[in-house]
């Protein structure tokens, strides 16, 4: 079986290898994967890989062995699926509980782009609440999980500005009904809620944005610089901010990809696709990633997708 491993070098992260199929656990069903998604976040972890890493959490493909134990999906399903690692491969196990079934309408391009983001952007809105009405700040914003949080937030009722590099990569944002800036400077506040995903300087100016009483809300360092606060300036800050970490990592993941997989199905939610190739592709294409030089997500395809 061929799998995708880490390389350590920045200009080519990950190259083919042979390996045996996976051996399935009594609660996991094997899927032959017929599409994978990358995330900008596994860039970074790709330059320093530990050993016997196995990267890929974002799949969709066919149930080639249904789980011992009985639950899950049946041999022949096609499934999305989110496993802790191995998704760059032929063949993946996944826990029954982090799979939800596909319908004929929803390709395995479009499913494998939903797991991580998708999953994201749900336990990130959950977490602010009610959204009607409510102004919301972006930072990050043109990546896979921007678009989902825009789309999802904008059709819950929320006024959403969304923070993005260039013009051009925020276009589809504005197309979703998003106000589009290109600095944390330039937005017009006060926000009810900041969705922070960058770190570094921009989170302490989209302190600045939050009304008082609001919540700024961390769940990203894409900048990769760390952040620095500084007391005294916060004093002349709005008063009573709440600062919360979020992490959306929390299995089971199936309730949530059955939820995005309905939302899709039903014309609420649209995977934004920077790039589909072939996955002999991935290399160029993570450093592509890693660069910024794709919009949204992209989407390695093993051969045989529908």
């Amino acid at each position: 079986m061929q799998r995708l491993i880490p390389t350590g070098e920045a200009a080519r992260p990950v190259a083919f290898a042979e390996g045996p199929q996976p051996v399935p656990g009594p609660e996991e069903a094997l899927v032959k994967v017929e599409a994978f998604a990358l995330n900008r976040g596994e860039t970074f972890l790709l330059e320093e890989p530990r050993p016997g890493a196995l990267p890929g959490k974002d799949i969709a493909g066919l149930v080639v062995q249904a789980a011992a134990d009985g639950s899950g999906p049946g041999v022949g399903a096609r499934v999305v699926g989110h496993p802790a690692q191995g998704g760059w491969a032929e063949y993946v196990a996944v826990p029954t509980h982090s799979l939800a079934v596909l319908p004929d309408s929803i390709d395995s391009a479009r499913a494998a782009a939903l797991p991580l983001a998708g999953i994201t952007a749900l336990r990130l809105l959950r977490t602010v609440g009610a959204l009607a009405g409510r102004r919301v700040l972006l930072t990050g914003a043109s990546g896979g999980v921007g678009h989902f949080v825009t789309e999802l937030a904008v059709g819950a009722g929320a006024e959403l500005t969304a923070v993005t590099a260039t013009p051009a990569r925020g276009e589809r944002l504005v197309e979703l009904g998003a106000k589009v800036v290109h600095e944390v400077a330039a937005a017009h506040g006060p926000f009810d809620v900041v969705l922070e995903s960058t770190g570094g300087p921009a989170l302490p100016l989209a302190l600045t944005k939050v009304r008082p009483g609001g919540t700024l809300v961390w769940f990203g360092q894409a900048g990769r610089t760390p952040v620095t606060l500084d007391f005294f300036e916060l004093l002349g800050g709005p008063e009573g901010v709440t600062i919360q970490h979020f992490h959306y990592a929390d299995a089971p993941y199936g309730s949530d990809l059955a939820a995005l997989v309905r939302l899709v199905e039903h014309g609420r939610l649209h995977p934004e696709i920077g790039r589909i190739a072939d996955w002999t592709q991935t290399a160029d294409t993570l450093v592509d990633l890693r660069e910024r030089r794709i919009r949204g997500k992209a989407v390695l395809l093993t051969g045989g997708t529908r």
